[in-house]
């Protein structure tokens, strides 16, 4: 490898300023979009419009972005807008042809993502239907997600492992009496790779296992937690559901229908590496092509998946960059008030949330002459999570 590719290569990462300014571009974008979404989810406001409500702030803002440059920066979508409700676990982005609405009381899951020149931001977050405090089980059920998501933030750093948050995350949903629902994977995330090698479990077990990897400085994280009320093995209930594909770059195949290869060609075009909704195709000839193309692994399916009926499911998803000052949490959405049944008692739990999120200062730093140096500002430790808040701390 030339210098000058070493030196391309590293500047892909978060030691270039123009890198963390992307990725806090795109952050900014995927919270507004959120924010529009939830002040639109009300009784009876349809599923698919809300979806297209979000991609669409998506598309307009971000494509207002680097438009006077001279080199082409590629910006948009980086994961198409899902509402997913109640017991569905994710990945629900309907066909325009959809007719299903909100209802009061309904549990809404919203998750989304925007990227600039490749540099993904992501964020879920879960909002109750309901006027006034949130209570009883969906209490329980969000205040999982939101305190495993401050455990994970606090424990996603460098020099811990995969491991440790997987094993932490558990037992603060165990707390709540729910449990972390199987199969999430938060990845690492590059310039356009929305799933990089290094993840964490959300639950361990003989069927999933995944390499031990150690946090390091300057990497980027999807950290992803879905709780439920039932038992966390979700179900993939109707193929037909899924909506959300991914192109395999790696994968080759010369598909027999012409419907298959006009839809391929379509996605090859307008969606060569994110996440997209299929909502974005022909409706009738995505039905017909789609299917050809999944079966022969040209795109990689986001299932839509369910846990029993009557079990409550709530999903949290930020996006952390581990800065060298320690780590900064890009996206994020403030919660409603909750009143969970359950309060965090366990010792374990409360140190983790204790940590602190910035690193300590080092010393070198120049001080600007005539100022002192704020007491405050000199211990750079983040403010801990107060563990007698049941879970619904903030999460501006």
């Amino acid at each position: 490898m030339s210098d000058e590719e070493t030196v391309d290569e590293k500047e892909l990462d978060l030691s270039s300023p123009e890198v963390v300014t992307k990725y806090k571009s795109a952050a900014e974008i995927a919270n507004r979009a959120l924010q529009l979404v939830v002040s639109e989810c009300k009784p009876k406001a349809k599923i698919v419009d809300l979806c297209e409500k979000g991609d669409s702030f998506i598309r307009e803002q971000s494509g207002n972005m680097y438009k006077n440059v001279k080199k082409l920066i590629e910006r948009g979508v980086a994961f198409p807008t899902c509402v997913s409700v109640n017991n569905t676990v994710c990945h629900c982005s309907p066909l325009a042809s959809d007719e299903t609405v909100l209802e009061d009381g309904d549990i809404v899951k919203i998750d989304l993502g925007c990227h600039i020149d490749g540099f993904i931001a992501v964020v879920a977050h879960t909002h109750v239907l309901h006027g006034g405090p949130v209570t009883g089980r969906a209490a329980d059920v969000v205040a999982a997600a939101n305190t495993a998501a401050e455990v994970a933030l606090r424990l996603v750093r460098p020099g811990r492992k995969n491991k440790d948050v997987t094993e932490a995350i558990q037992k603060v949903a165990a707390a709540y009496d729910c449990k972390i629902v199987e199969g999430v994977l938060s990845h690492q995330l590059k310039q356009f790779v929305i799933d990089g090698n290094k993840v964490v479990l959300s639950v361990s077990n003989p069927e999933t296992r995944v390499d031990d990897a150690e946090f390091e400085e300057n990497e980027v994280y999807a950290i992803d937690i879905v709780t439920s009320t039932g038992d966390g093995k979700p179900k993939l209930l109707d193929e037909k559901q899924t909506t959300v594909y991914k192109r395999a770059v790696d994968r080759n195949y010369h598909l027999k229908m012409k419907a298959s290869r006009f839809i391929f060609s379509e996605i090859s075009q307008k969606f060569p590496i994110m996440p997209f909704s299929a909502r974005a195709l022909e409706e009738k000839r995505a039905r017909l092509g789609l299917v050809e193309c999944v079966n022969h692994d040209l795109l990689q399916p986001y299932p839509v998946l369910h846990e029993k009926a009557g079990d409550l499911v709530a999903h949290i998803k930020f996006t952390v960059l581990l800065m060298p000052n320690g780590s900064d949490r890009i996206t994020s959405h403030g919660l409603q008030e909750l009143q969970p049944t359950k309060t965090i008692e366990d010792p374990e739990i409360k140190s983790w949330l204790a940590l602190g999120i910035k690193s300590k200062k080092k010393g070198g730093g120049k001080k600007k002459k005539g100022k002192k140096v704020d007491k405050a500002e000199e211990s750079t430790e983040a403010e801990p999570m107060d563990a007698t808040s049941n879970g619904a701390a903030s999460q501006e």
